[in-house]
């Protein structure tokens, strides 16, 4: 069915009959506690098959709710490749109200084309361990491999009979918790299956096969012959890891002479030995034991063997967790001293041999303790040439680079209006002048006293608008090259009164600011305390340039910025080169003695932990 159009009317397989994935499913819902499960399948055209669920719906009904988020929700899980949890929430909830019911779904991988996908629900709180539960429902992941191309391969016919008895094997394995338990299960399962009067199970150990379980017989010692004889039948087929059968074929190409043995004593019985494999080596084998007059034939073989594969996983699980600690602890130990005296692994003894050598060097070993700071070239000194009145740049005469003497012209405002205006003053200021002259010769003092006031307020206008033309000749007031206001461009253009014009700086006595980090500047301000700290420092436009400098002054106020909290400390050069010019950056390096290389290169980790643990 497509992808979020509920459930499908054709599904590749009967998801509620009476099949081996559904009896496991239904196992995995028990141990969970899942009120429904579903098994999902996504084909190559991207339609979702109900494969299984649980429990079976009643014909005619109406699909779960769960059931219809998990096939909307299907192509995101399988897109994603992780655990996925989706509320669900009742009719009767309220909005927002938090989701007492949960789904959670998750991918199988492998199959190819075929996509497997799981999907629990349940009420609970816990949202988090119900996921982990989920998430541990891995051991069906090489049956819905196979599962998945065989119902490819064979359409809606149903299982193949040699898949339907391994995957019941499968599902008796998984329901145990405990490795003696699921052991019992697997000989149980298999005798059953395959009408076998005894199966036997063994697990290597060391360098040798020991029985570990016996179908229907809880105790058995180890001393009984018939138990000699199965182990030594066992490490035969351990051996040439390979499935030995007696009777065997004229061409069979195995040695059985074990086997053969173990036949006659339990008195002419048919027997099969099959390694189990995980990670890549053989770790157990299962021997099977029935009448003489019914031998096993190449399919039961075939799909003991997929039993094999799929019930090896749960049962070297259950075997590696089912034992107490202190068994745990000896078999590290022991696996670690014969990796490390043994005669094997000799690149790895001296790859460690070195890692050694290496650390005891790190501990004893010196080198120069250095703090890294990234700078920026400044000039030791700077003239900023604001406009002195709000107007319009009538010339300029000098560009960024140019240098200028003290006094030069470097730009002009126009000047007309305040001209105008100065006319304009002077002309009243010399009829209110008339006027008080006047009136004094004829004695009107109050006429006198107004336009002298007057007369006065307009010669301060004059000098203020003269001052003003004076100043619109911009002018350098110290030597030193232009370092900004580019204003060619800008002729006719009108600017604000105090907007920076030029910026002229003697770019021959140059300084450097660095940016110190925090955890570093205590160390700093030590070496500091005790004498001079040198440094060197070079320039990203010219890294192989080493620029030799002497710390000076150190803010004492630390600036947030991206990287963290960093302080400014002023670097004095010892020497300038000609392409050095204010605004460049680059990398300094001040150097604070020399230090053992471990504390070097664990001082910021051992910092971290100082805080963090609070010592």
């Amino acid at each position: 069915m497509p992808s979020g159009a509920g459930p499908s009317t054709a599904p590749a397989e009967n998801p509620g009959g009476d099949s081996p994935l559904v009896h496991l499913l239904a196992r995995h819902c028990r141990r969970i506690g899942a009120e429904g499960g579903a098994i999902l399948r996504a084909d190559r055209d991207g339609r979702i098959h109900i494969l299984a669920i649980h429990p079976p719906p009643d014909k005619g009904a109406e699909p779960p709710a769960w059931l219809t988020q998990a096939l909307v929700s299907a192509d995101d899980v399988l897109a994603g490749e992780s655990v996925v949890t989706r509320g669900l929430h009742d009719p009767e909830e309220l909005y927002g109200q938090k989701a007492h019911r949960h789904l959670v779904m998750a991918p199988l991988p492998g199959g190819g084309a075929y996509r497997g996908l799981l999907a629990f629900a349940k009420e609970t709180a816990d949202v988090d361990a119900f996921a982990a539960d989920v998430g541990h429902v891995d051991l069906q992941i090489p049956a819905m491999d196979l599962y998945g191309l065989h119902v490819a391969a064979s359409g809606p016919r149903g299982p193949a009979p040699r898949l339907e008895p391994a995957m019941a094997a499968l599902a008796g394995v998984n329901e145990p918790d405990r490795f003696l338990a699921a052991a019992m299960a697997f000989c149980n399962e298999l005798a059953a299956r395959w009408q076998c009067e005894r199966v036997s199970l063994g697990f290597l150990k060391k360098h040798y096969v020991e029985l570990i379980a016996m179908s229907h017989t809880e105790k058995f010692s180890r001393k009984m012959h018939a138990v000699q004889f199965l182990e030594a039948a066992m490490e035969e087929c351990l051996d040439q890891d390979v499935e030995i059968a007696f009777p065997a074929g004229a061409e069979a190409d195995f040695v059985s002479r074990d086997t053969r043995e173990l036949s006659a004593h339990a008195g002419r019985t048919a027997v099969l030995s099959l390694p189990l494999r995980h990670g890549g080596g053989v770790v157990a084998v299962a021997t099977l034991e029935r009448a003489s007059d019914s031998p096993f034939g190449a399919e039961e073989i075939e799909s003991l063997r997929l039993a094999c594969e799929l019930c090896a996983p749960r049962l070297v699980d259950l075997r590696r967790r089912d034992r107490w600690l202190g068994a745990k602890a000896a078999d590290a130990l022991h696996r670690g001293l014969g990796a490390l005296i043994g005669p094997r692994h000799t690149w790895a003894k001296l790859l460690v041999l070195l890692l050694a050598a290496g650390g005891l060097y790190v501990a004893l070993a010196t080198g120069e303790y250095r703090v890294e700071a990234p700078f920026v070239l400044e000039a030791a000194r700077r003239q900023v040439l604001p406009a002195p009145f709000a107007g319009e740049i009538e010339a300029v005469s000098a560009a960024v680079g140019d240098e200028v003497q003290e006094g030069k012209v470097l730009g002009k405002l126009r000047t007309v209006a305040l001209e105008r205006r100065l006319n304009a003053a002077r002309a009243e200021l010399f009829e209110y002048t008339k006027q008080a002259d006047a009136a004094r010769a004829g004695k009107k003092w109050a006429e006198a006293q107004m336009a002298s006031a007057k007369a006065r307020q307009l010669t301060e206008q004059t000098h203020l608008l003269s001052e003003q033309i004076e100043k619109a000749s911009i002018k350098a007031l110290i030597s030193g090259t232009v370092v900004a206001g580019d204003l060619e461009r800008f002729v006719g253009a009108s600017v604000e009164k105090g907007q920076v014009l030029f910026e002229i700086a003697p770019i021959r006595s140059l300084r450097a600011e660095l940016s110190v980090p925090e955890d570093e500047i205590a160390d700093l301000l030590a070496a500091r305390r005790a004498g001079e700290v040198r440094g060197v420092l070079a320039a990203a436009s010219y890294p192989q340039e080493k620029i030799a400098f002497v710390v000076g002054r150190i803010h004492p106020i630390g600036e947030e910025t991206d990287d963290g909290v960093t302080f400014k400390v002023r670097a004095e050069l010892r020497t300038t080169r000609h392409w050095m010019r204010p605004g460049m950056e680059g990398v300094a390096h001040v150097r604070l003695g020399r230090r053992r290389l471990a504390w070097l290169w664990s001082r910021r980790l051992v910092n971290w932990l100082r805080l963090w643990l609070w010592l």
